[in-house]
């Protein structure tokens, strides 16, 4: 399995070793005629992220409170299911978590700054709306008395 083992890069030099993530296999669902029935290719990962070493603490946090929502006593989990081989699946689910992990570390946005919209564009702006106005005014007929 070339590619599979060892570390999986987050983001930088930060990676997940092999030895914290949790592999699980089941049959999947799908294409295969009689093969899907006696392979396991569906791919489960897991990983504690309360309780990893992996990431430094900051990023934990982060993560922690990004993907509360997905989280199951702090252990995330990836599924992947849509090849027929076991192997592809395998990286499909490193990836994804690889991928979910390096947007919920990620640093947060720098707050906006409003800015100020310049005087002359307002003054255009209201200049050409009474321009407007004045052409539409000049097209109803005045005798309405």
């Amino acid at each position: 399995m070339d590619g599979m083992s060892g570390p999986h890069v987050i983001r930088g030099s930060v990676s997940l070793p092999e030895a914290e993530l949790v592999w699980r296999f089941s049959r999947s669902s799908g294409p295969g005629g009689q093969h899907v029935n006696t392979t396991d290719t569906a791919v489960e990962l897991r990983v504690d992220l309360a309780r990893t070493e992996a990431l430094p603490e900051v990023w934990k946090r982060r993560a922690l409170e990004r993907l509360a929502g997905r989280l199951t006593d702090g252990i995330v989990t990836v599924r992947a299911s849509e090849h027929r081989s076991q192997w592809r699946n395998r990286e499909t689910a490193a990836v994804r978590l690889a991928a979910l992990l390096a947007e919920a570390t990620a640093p947060p946005p720098k707050p906006r700054r409003p800015t100020r919209i310049p005087r002359g564009i307002n003054e255009r702006r209201l200049r050409e709306k009474k321009q407007r106005a004045e052409t539409k005014r000049g097209r109803s007929p005045r005798n309405w008395d």
